[in-house]
């Protein structure tokens, strides 16, 4: 498996055609205070299989906080195949969205995925107090 991308978005749409429409796309966070609620946030990833990676594989997403414990967990199962396989590597996109997040505190939050027993980054995403924050 190889992560192609991964991006935090406010919002993304998956294509018929096989693009993503990905539509304001941050890193940082700001709130006056914590914990700090975010409405809403889409967690964007594509991901390339390898040739022995095929059926349903089952994946996990952890949100880590700065002392790496899970804040949010999603369970999801993806189905690999080789319908475009011969052209290129299976891949399966995502765009997930996540409502009324809760961080506890500021910091530096890391999204992970786990297939199997192999854990991999995605992403970063940093929460800053500021006063000013709205």
């Amino acid at each position: 498996m190889k992560v192609l991308y991964s991006v935090i978005a406010e919002n993304a749409t998956l294509r018929h055609d096989g693009r993503m429409d990905v539509h304001g796309i941050f890193h940082e966070l700001y709130a006056p205070g914590f914990p700090a609620q975010q409405d809403r946030l889409t967690l964007v990833t594509t991901i390339e299989w390898n040739p022995d990676e095929r059926g349903a594989i089952d994946f996990s997403v952890n949100l880590l906080d700065p002392a790496r414990s899970p804040v949010l967990t999603i369970n999801a199962q993806t189905e690999v195949a080789d319908e475009y396989a011969i052209h290129r590597p299976a891949r399966t996109q995502m765009a997930i969205p996540i409502d009324n997040l809760v961080f506890p505190g500021p910091g530096t939050y890391e999204f992970e995925l786990t297939v199997g027993e192999v854990k991999q980054g995605l992403l970063q995403l940093y929460l800053v107090q500021d006063a000013h924050a709205h």
